[in-house]
């Protein structure tokens, strides 16, 4: 947490250990709308990395979470694949 005041952040990420158990465990349910409330309260988007659910990212959601990351939409990709994608 102190880095938050040393360093020029302007997102704050969500470990997928937090995530992973949404929506079956309600601590950390609680821990993930608090960092999301935290982080805007500080002037931060707030991102959830390890979104793997529609379950998870509804919550997130719901939370006012800005951004998420992991394998609901995509598996990670090369860069020939990525490229195809785009097009």
């Amino acid at each position: 947490m102190a880095y938050l005041k040393h360093f020029p952040l302007d997102v704050l990420k969500i470990d997928k250990s937090f995530i992973d158990d949404i929506p079956f465990l309600q601590d950390d349910m609680e821990i993930a709308a608090t960092i999301i409330a935290m982080g805007h309260t500080l002037g931060f988007k707030v991102l959830a990395e390890g979104v793997e659910t529609i379950e998870q990212l509804n919550f997130l959601s719901e939370q006012g979470c800005d951004l998420y990351q992991d394998y609901l939409k995509s598996k990670p990709l090369d860069a020939d694949s990525f490229a195809k994608l785009l097009h």
